[in-house]
């Protein structure tokens, strides 16, 4: 893959333009899913990882990914199951135990305690942001601990959070968008209300939710259609992988996403619509006023 956009995210200001971060998330889940990512962010086409800290893969592959020009950030996990006596629940179960304060805050809070620990012995410093494993990140309960843990941990540290407000695309399907719509409405505006109190950042908009089936050549057009609709200081998600793993519902379109965002033509469309791929750590007074001005529009 030809490093052909790493000038994006090392150079300093950021250019004018819809300035945008790719984060791609799950790094630690198996070996193809780390081997696609660091791929692709040795290639520029992401500027931030999210990490699956219980992930059984993440130890080896923590040193290469240091090493890459990208925001580290943590994948807060309450539904996948990944080591012995690690508390998580299936995640219709997760949203119906927040939404009725049936889940147990101290169990809550010692979880994300241990996730924290767990990134930090590994990668010798702080997240620069955290996110959710299925979005977890923005459910009552949880989030209340997370912002807790935030505060007495990193005091005067500006950590930014995941949005998960969105933008419906006219590449989508209705489904897609209706996906999109309940994911935010789970709890995003609730989250992003939280997290201007705490005075933490956040992305203005998430971009790149769908239904994970797409043959390459729609996740092509879907991917082209987040551009287009892309403001400055939006986030795109994504699921690659090199290579599918046994036991992965999602794995062959992991693969899927990985042709696309491999692409030759990335660069191309990148810079057809706007678009400059960049580091949302390095842009917090840009991103602070976006989160003001996201919030006056909700």
């Amino acid at each position: 893959m030809q490093s052909t956009y790493n000038k994006a995210l090392t150079a300093s200001p950021q250019p004018p333009g819809k300035r945008i971060a790719i984060c791609a998330d799950d790094f630690g889940m198996s070996a193809g899913i780390d081997a696609g990512i660091l791929e692709l962010a040795r290639g520029g086409r992401l500027s931030a990882v999210s990490c699956l800290t219980q992930g059984p893969t993440l130890s080896e592959h923590t040193p290469a990914l240091l090493q890459l020009p990208v925001d580290i950030g943590l994948h807060l996990n309450f539904t996948e199951s990944l080591v012995d006596d690690q508390f998580c629940l299936p995640l219709a179960r997760l949203i119906a135990a927040c939404y009725t304060r049936r889940l147990p805050a101290h169990r809550v809070a010692a979880t994300i305690r241990g996730q924290f620990e767990d990134f930090e012995t590994r990668f010798g410093r702080p997240p620069d942001f955290v996110d959710g494993h299925q979005h977890v990140h923005q459910l009552p309960v949880i989030r209340e601990q997370l912002l807790a843990s935030i505060a007495q941990r990193y005091p005067g540290r500006d950590i930014w959070l995941r949005s998960t407000q969105t933008v419906g695309s006219t590449a989508m399907s209705q489904a897609q968008r209706l996906k999109a719509q309940v994911i935010a409405l789970l709890g995003g505006r609730t989250m992003r209300r939280l997290t201007t109190a705490a005075g933490l950042p956040m992305n203005r908009r998430l971009l790149g939710v769908y239904g994970f089936s797409a043959s390459p050549e729609q996740y092509r057009n879907l991917f082209r259609s987040w551009l287009a609709d892309a403001h400055d200081g939006d986030l795109l998600m994504c699921h690659p992988a090199r290579s599918a793993h046994a036991g992965d519902a999602i794995g062959a379109q992991r693969v899927r996403e990985f042709s696309v965002l491999s692409d030759r033509h990335f660069a191309t469309w990148i810079e057809e619509h706007g678009v400059s791929v960049c580091r949302l750590s390095r842009d917090r007074e840009r991103l602070a006023d976006e989160q003001v001005r996201s919030g006056r529009q909700d």
